[in-house]
């Protein structure tokens, strides 16, 4: 049994949602290049942390002390956090338009010297323990920021992702929250298909984790999962499965492997971009 949301507040995150699949589609489309299907199936989770009232940030001041940690360890999905931090003012939008160019400052994969990244990431199962070390340092400071952290599904066959579990939930870092973005696709198959998961749940709460599983692109479900972080009485540090769709919104690139690490040009991009936009122009 879900929360009732403001109705408004609904619609707002869903039109921001539809407004950044679209700048994310023209960005990697006019590179030539990106991880558009990565950054597509985890939209609403972004969109959730950053204007559904979830992260504390400061865009005039990204090294605010006491500001949450967003740390992104799926880093190949950089082109979806890229224009929310624009958007949000953190650095010109004009910006965007130089992605993956030798002339600009935006790579394939996040890079710490953006404005509001954390980290420089691609190379996976390095995030949860970046997080979690950042979560300790924060304890030991007597600090109350959180530290959120977006994993992929197929990052969780590392064995270092297993590692900082154990040591997030032996240290009581309930100011700790993973995210994964559970779209069952790593880069040429289906996760199930190589190396199984399942029971994903059951194994982070053997771990000593509390565990939470939401439809990823729900904004009801990700907002409750998400509401209530800072005022738990556990003791755990938190991960909520987020079951979603690779290639959310452009129904060709949806749940197709081989989309990973690819942008759509020409016609293909032409009919993504009318796809997004009859979206859009349905929910309102």
């Amino acid at each position: 049994m879900f929360h009732s949301f403001d109705e408004a507040l609904l619609r707002r995150l869903e039109e921001k949602a539809k407004e950044i699949r679209l700048t994310v589609l023209d960005m990697c489309s006019q590179a030539g290049t990106g991880h558009v299907t990565s950054s597509f199936s985890c939209v609403e989770i972004l969109v959730t942390l950053f204007y559904g009232g979830i992260l504390k940030f400061d865009p005039t001041n990204p090294g605010w002390e006491d500001r949450d940690r967003f740390i992104l360890s799926k880093g190949q999905a950089s082109a979806i956090l890229y224009p929310i931090l624009a958007d949000l003012g953190y650095f010109p939008k004009e910006r965007l338009k130089r992605f993956c160019r030798e002339d600009g400052s935006f790579g394939v994969h996040l890079q710490h010297d953006v404005p509001g990244a954390e980290i420089t990431s691609g190379s996976l199962g390095h995030g949860l323990g970046i997080a979690s070390g950042i979560a300790l340092a924060g304890k030991m400071d007597r600090k109350l920021f959180m530290v959120f952290t977006l994993l992929g599904d197929g990052e969780c066959y590392e064995g270092s992702v297993w590692e900082a579990a154990m040591f997030a939930a032996h240290n009581r870092l309930n100011n700790l929250v993973a995210i994964i973005d559970r779209n069952s696709l790593c880069v040429t198959n289906f996760t199930e298909n190589m190396l199984e998961l399942e029971p994903l749940d059951e194994k982070w709460r053997s771990f000593g984790w509390n565990v939470r599983t939401v439809n990823g692109h729900s904004f009801p479900q990700l907002l409750e999962a998400l509401g209530d972080v800072r005022c738990r009485y556990s003791s755990r540090p938190t991960v909520i499965i987020a079951r979603t769709v690779k290639g959310k919104g452009v129904s060709f690139m949806e749940n197709v492997p081989l989309w990973h690490g690819a942008a759509p040009g020409g016609e293909e991009a032409r009919k993504a971009r009318e796809e997004l936009m009859r979206s859009k122009t349905e929910t309102k």
